[in-house]
């Protein structure tokens, strides 16, 4: 303990700690989630439902308190109003929703890989709106993202698809959907901060939800142990998570806070494999470092 308290004495080393502790936490929460799908009998849309609901509480509720936010101010503006409502609902529930859905019907490991070919859709996005052509090392990264998505998803005999066709579907739906909810929300972050804005996300596209699975209406077992699951996929895996990554920005820049998350999927798989028993062959490994090499390449060259 003494080792860790003097390790955090310092501020970027503090910076380096809280981003690993978050996307660790994002990583395994998505196992367990997993865990509750396959083995528990949970629904993804009651998971969701119930993660945004009490997430986005809990956000308002810091924001509120320590954040010391008036948490009502952001509905003041119609623009922001629109803006807040698209980005709950397609942005924050979808990325929740498809993510959920690409691990019910496949597993954590490849459904957490697969969302992580995001930053390659935005690499090829904005050079569309820019009306230029990719550059050497976005080219790079975009072979590499395909490639190892081809071999994540075939084992290489492209022939056939080691995962079910909802899983891969809904895991390239969580990729465009975490685009999307990267891009969309630029304005009302800069204007509002981060845990207001992401808080009432999660409040919008959990109300929204709420109309297609009450969160009343519950399918699997209940028991202490699926009891803790839920709790850390809500309060570790996305509050703590949340917040210790916000945190860890007042010490790093975003670029390096980028790299490090990588250690999500990484996490992910792992205790995938070790805690649930998810065959991951050697060319899966392969497949999955390639995407996840192709995140240091877009963000180390743009520093």
């Amino acid at each position: 303990m003494n080792t860790l308290g003097a390790v955090m004495s310092y501020p970027r080393a503090r910076g380096i700690v809280l981003v690993l502790i978050a996307a660790t936490s994002w990583g395994v929460s998505g196992t367990v989630a997993q865990f509750l799908f396959h083995q528990q009998g949970f629904s993804s849309s009651w998971l969701v439902v119930v993660r945004l609901l009490l997430a986005g509480m809990g956000l308002l509720f810091y924001s509120q308190t320590v954040g010391k936010q008036n948490i009502w101010s952001i509905w003041k503006s119609k623009q922001d109003i629109f803006q807040l409502v698209a980005f709950g609902i397609i942005g924050m529930l979808g990325v929740q929703y498809t993510f959920f859905a690409a691990i019910e019907h496949g597993n954590a490991a490849t459904a957490t890989v697969l969302q992580y070919l995001a930053p390659v859709i935005i690499a090829l996005y904005l050079c569309f709106r820019a009306k230029t052509l990719p550059v050497n090392h976005e080219v790079i990264a975009i072979v590499l993202a395909l490639g190892g998505t081809i071999l994540l998803v075939t084992k290489g005999n492209i022939q056939t698809l080691s995962i079910s066709g909802p899983a891969f579907g809904w895991g390239i739906l969580s990729a465009f959907a975490l685009a999307f909810y990267t891009l969309f929300p630029v304005g009302l972050l800069s204007k509002w901060g981060t845990t207001l804005t992401v808080g009432w996300g999660m409040m919008i596209g959990g109300i929204v939800m709420c109309f297609i699975h009450p969160p009343w209406r519950f399918e699997g077992h209940w028991s202490l142990t699926s009891f803790i699951a839920v709790a850390f996929v809500v309060i570790v895996g996305t509050l703590i998570a949340f917040l210790c990554f916000m945190q860890s920005l007042k010490y790093i820049n975003a670029s390096e806070a980028s790299l490090l998350a990588c250690i999500e999927p990484l996490s992910a798989a792992f205790l995938a494999v070790a805690w649930l028993h998810v065959p991951f062959s050697p060319i899966e490994w392969i497949g999955a470092l390639s995407i996840i090499v192709t995140i240091f390449i877009l963000a180390a060259v743009k520093r």
